[in-house]
This record gives structure tokens, sequence and C-alpha cells, in this order.
């Protein structure tokens, strides 16, 4: 009789895509294909014959990048303040487009994400995404109109391109992304939620990134306020409160919204995240980079916030491998809450499924770090 030889994969940390991340767990394998998962005990006493094979730090379904610029992937890597990233991007804004974006996704599925969150700021980029890309994903169409003047323009100009893009809609998915709470005027913010949360789009901030930006929003001051004012952008009314309370008000936060970054957040606005249902996406090499400080994990945990990673562009990381984002936060929060956020969280926060390691999975569904 022919047996198939069986293996127990185990890794400090295994994640099937739902439950709980195990410590000591293992998936079965034979044949290509998981035949059990569990506690590594268990499997060992269901597959006496298994070999156990040690897999590094963790095993999971395929890591999703929640947040990318994939536009911005020629440009060069920016260390050093906040303010200087904005001008850092327009220094080099020839190399901003579909070449960056090819180059970028080509990263992105060489690196073994099975999904993407990408921020699109060009029509091109938008339809090459939409026409080429192998890998699922969501690409959000970027408004930046911070004018309240030109708010029912913009909306209209949006809501038309964004409506034409759904009707070719299939592997990648359409949403939108109101720069951040600075880069676009109250109505307009207000709108575009408004018409997101009817149609069923998902939407994607960049928020709470930087002291910078806290201070700007409540008092109108610091460097974010001299940056904006010297590119011609001060007719932006500061709401005189923070980011997240800000989103809050405009009526912006919700369980398909998704926000980047999220650094710069108190108690009181992590359990207004939870309540609403709100997804964060955390960005540490760009965060460190920028200068901008940590985002607070154990907070976040605390409240039961859905968190998911992503890399952030070229311009502020030094590549668009998502694991290595849980890599760099692996000795500083509990690994497991870092798996789950390479995984469950990361489709989550994209209103993508999840996929699910259970018997008769193929192994190349098995992500690993």
């Amino acid at each position: 009789m022919f047996w198939l030889r069986t293996e127990l994969w185990t890794a400090e940390v295994v994640y099937t895509g739902f439950g709980t991340p195990m410590r000591r767990g293992a998936l079965a394998v034979q044949g290509g294909r998981v035949v059990g998962q569990g506690p590594l005990e268990e499997l060992q006493a269901r597959f006496p014959q298994g070999e156990v094979v040690h897999k590094g730090k963790a095993l999971f379904p395929k890591a999703v990048n929640a947040h990318t610029h994939q536009d911005l992937s020629l440009l060069p890597l920016y260390r050093g303040p906040f303010a200087g990233f904005i001008p850092h991007v327009l220094a080099h804004r020839a190399l901003r487009g579909l070449e960056g974006a090819k180059q970028g996704l080509d990263e992105l599925v060489r690196s073994g994400a099975g999904a993407f969150g990408d921020i699109v700021f060009k029509d091109e980029v938008m339809d090459f995404l939409l026409l080429e890309s192998p890998l699922p994903g969501v690409a959000f169409y970027e408004v930046f109109a911070p004018n309240p003047l030109e708010a029912e323009a913009v909306f209209a100009e949006a809501r038309r391109k964004v409506e034409a893009w759904r009707k070719r809609e299939g592997r990648v998915k359409v949403g939108l992304s109101p720069h951040s709470p600075y880069g676009v005027s109250a109505p307009l913010l207000r709108r575009l939620a408004e018409y997101a949360r009817a149609e069923g789009i998902p939407l994607m901030v960049h928020a709470a990134e930087s002291p910078e930006e806290v201070a700007f929003l409540k008092e109108g001051r610091g460097a974010l306020a001299e940056l904006l004012t010297r590119f011609g952008l001060g007719a932006f009314t500061p709401p005189g409160t923070t980011p997240i309370r800000h989103l809050h008000a405009l009526g912006v936060l919700g369980p398909t919204t998704a926000l980047v970054h999220g650094v710069q957040v108190d108690e009181e606005e992590a359990a207004l995240l939870a309540q609403t249902g709100t997804k964060v996406v955390l960005c540490p090499r760009s965060n460190r980079n920028l200068e901008v400080g940590e985002a607070p994990l154990a907070l976040y945990a605390r409240y039961g916030v859905e968190v998911a990673l992503g890399t952030d562009s070229r311009g502020s990381s030094p590549d668009l491998n998502v694991k290595n984002e849980a890599l760099f936060l692996w000795d500083k929060a509990d690994p497991r809450l870092l798996v789950r956020a390479l995984s469950r969280g990361g489709y989550r926060a994209l209103g993508l499924p999840t996929p699910r390691l259970t018997r008769g999975s193929p192994v190349d569904l098995v992500d690993s770090l």
C-alpha cells in the first residue's frame, strides 16, 4: 500500500486565518495539502509517523500589504522630519506614475503578497491595476483638495471617475482615499464619506500620523502649517481638535474605513475606533524614517481595534515586503497580534475575504516568516 509522507509544520506562531493564533501550533501536510491543524502535541498523536519540520517564526495565510503607493516606487528613500516628506515627493514628481506602479506591483508579487491596498493618484495607474494586476486588492483613488470652495466640484469629478472605474472591477476593487484630515476640507470629507457609505465603497485615510498633523489641526501652527502655506494651500481651516475626533465628527469613521498610521492616538480615540469598527493600518518602518513615533499597539489590542500592516511607499520605506514590517516589530509586541495583522487584519481592512488554512488547502496558500 502506498503511504503519503506526513510533515508537521510548526513555528513560533501558527495561524489558520480564524480563531486565535497558536503558540506551539502546527499544520499537518500530506501530498502538497493541509490535512490537519491544531496544537502540535495533538497532531503528533494523530500522525505519529509525522516528521516535525520547523518553519521559523510564523505560518499563516498569505500576507496582505494593506497600504502602498505603488506609483512612488521609483522615488529615492527619504529619511528625516515628517514635514520634509511632501517636498521630497514634489521634488521627484516626474518619477511618479505608471512606470513606478508597474515596478511596485512587480515587487509586491515577488514578495509573495496575497493582496494589497494601494493609493492611486493618477488615472492611468488605476486603469493599469484594474486591467493588469495578478493580485487581488483595493485601489483607493486619492483626493487632495483642502480648499472648501472647491468641495462640490472635486466631489462631482471624483464620483464620476469612481463610478466609471467600478464598472470595470474584477480582481481589484475600487476605493476612495480622502488624503488626510488636513488635505481635504471638512465639507468634502463629509460628502465623500456619505457617498462611500451609501455605495459600499471602502475608504482609506492617512490620519494621526505625526505630531505636526495634530498641532496643525488643533491650533493651526507648526511645520505642517508653514508647509501648506508655502504651497498655496492655506485656505484650509483647522477644526481645533485632533485628527481622529475630527474624522468622527464628520462621519468618516466606520467598519468600511481604514485609517493609515494611527500613531498619535489617545485612549478615548482608541475606544472610538473600536466602537465604530474602524480599522487601522500600521506602517512602522515608514514611521521610523519619518520620525513620527510608534503606534500604540498595546492600546489597540486592549480595545480590540482591528490592525493591519502596510509598507507605505518606496519613498519612505526600504521595500514593499510587508512581512518585514512584522519582523521589525517582532520583539516589541505580541507576535500573535502581528501575525493576525499580516493576514486576517489586512484582508478585513480592505473588505476582502480571508483565506483559511483548513483540511484540503494547498500548501501554496501557506505563508511564513
